[in-house]
């Protein structure tokens, strides 16, 4: 169980306006430099402050903070299990009044709620003041920043320290032993697609990153949500064997209509899965429930049929005026 939420921000730890100090390393980089220190969670709570767009418009450069996501942070240090190793990035501001003594191995402020703007790591920040337990963290800090300084490492920080890519974290949830039942069933129907001579979808399929042309993890699991919702007992086997006969069918349909590259474009795969429930509802009062591509194909004729390239292309530029659209078409034609 999660360790109950305060109701209110942990006790100030320092009286505010003390003067405090900590240990510190001296580095440079290129025509910057700045200080590494470490510092307990509980005091770098409540020394840092977070200037977001929508509270300044004129100067703030920030994103607005998500509440949840700090607090699954809180929840994250008070389970006892998680580190934090990497740092929070900080802008010394003047009430700080930040100096190095101690033969330059040590930094002393003074401890006041506007000391450092948070550069990098606002939701860490904000998890940390909502948390019962400190830990000791790492912190870069910057002193005598201009506050356009501030704003460009901020961009700097943002853009080219990119965060690990989605399909990757997807990819290794296994070895993390951090799935869930339907993680499992996801995982294992994504590689039959990859990997199964038979699939529709072989070597078309990406399994840690996005590339041009190919089916990501990411898309994939988005695609299968309505999609397994009409299984009642769903296993990868019995899904990759309905869904394959199915994207069969469906990719003839695009090669009819000229599109047969669009089927890994993210928004036309995922319309048409969006689509499957419908395409299986009624295959299955035409033909009972046993599902093959001929019988799905039987279902969705009227689109190749009715349907012209452009209008498909003018559709495809999101996810609901295509399943809509494709939707439309095999109902109109649909009798018993």
């Amino acid at each position: 169980m999660a360790t109950p939420r305060p109701t209110q921000q942990r006790e100030v730890p320092v009286a505010y306006g003390t003067r405090v100090r900590f240990s510190s390393s001296l580095i440079q980089q290129g025509s910057k430099q700045f200080y590494s220190v470490t510092m307990p969670t509980d005091v770098l709570a409540n020394c840092c402050f977070v200037t977001s767009r929508n509270e300044a418009p004129q100067d703030g450069f920030q994103r607005v903070l998500d509440k949840k996501r700090a607090q699954d942070i809180a929840e994250y240090i008070d389970s006892g299990k998680g580190t934090i190793p990497g740092s929070i990035i900080l802008s010394a501001q003047p009430d700080a009044k930040l100096s190095v003594v101690g033969r330059g191995k040590t930094l002393e402020f003074t401890f006041t709620p506007k000391g450092f703007l948070v550069l990098d790591g606002q939701h860490r920040v904000y998890g940390f003041s909502l948390a019962n337990t400190a830990l000791r963290v790492p912190v870069v800090i910057y002193s005598g920043l201009s506050h356009t300084e501030e704003a460009r490492l901020f961009i700097d920080i943002n853009t080219k320290q990119r965060q690990v890519p989605n399909e990757l974290l997807l990819d290794i949830k296994q070895l993390a032993q951090r799935e869930n039942d339907r993680d499992v069933l996801l995982r294992e129907t994504f590689d039959l697609f990859a990997n199964e001579r038979s699939s529709t979808l072989l070597g078309l399929m990406s399994p840690s990153a996005r590339q041009s042309n190919k089916i990501s993890r990411v898309t994939f699991n988005l695609a299968l949500k309505s999609t397994l919702s009409v299984f009642s007992s769903p296993s990868p086997e019995s899904v990759f064997q309905i869904t394959n006969a199915y994207l069969a069918a469906f990719a003839d349909v695009l090669g009819d209509l000229g599109l047969s590259g669009r089927l890994t474009a993210p928004t036309v795969f995922r319309a048409i899965m969006d689509t499957f429930p419908e395409v299986a509802r009624i295959s299955a009062a035409q033909h009972g429930k046993t599902f093959t591509k001929v019988k799905f194909a039987s279902v969705i004729s009227p689109i190749s049929d009715q349907l012209k390239a452009g209008k498909f292309e003018k559709a495809a530029t999101s996810v609901k005026s295509l399943s809509d659209l494709l939707a439309g078409l095999i109902k109109k034609d649909f009798s018993i």
